[in-house]
């Protein structure tokens, strides 16, 4: 299976995963230390994939939502967007909707 078929498959089966580097309990970069904030901030149930652990997904992430940043966030296989897209949805209160919609 090539990397793009690994994401369909990864942001498929997940209703909200993230893409980023490090893990939740220990990121790698400020933005998606950040993006794990205000996830679980929303009391969000979520996967992630460490893209440092996987030099295919890196680079094959970017291709899969053409989008040149990590992190990168989908809810329900709908790319959503980077830390700066995450942060504005929070401060509008759209973030909780999208979490609460998918894990309802």
């Amino acid at each position: 299976m090539n990397a793009q078929d690994r994401i369909k498959q990864q942001v498929t089966e997940n209703n909200i995963i993230l893409y980023m580097k490090g893990t939740p309990q220990s990121p790698q970069c400020g933005f998606s230390g950040r993006s794990v904030q205000l996830l679980e901030a929303c009391g969000a149930k979520f996967a992630s994939v460490n893209v440092l652990a996987d030099q295919e997904i890196r680079e094959g992430i970017k291709q899969y939502s053409n989008w040149p940043t990590i992190p990168q966030l989908y809810i329900k296989g709908q790319f959503i967007g980077g830390c700066d897209i995450i942060t504005d949805l929070y401060q509008k209160g759209e973030l909780q909707k999208l979490v609460t919609g998918a894990q309802a």
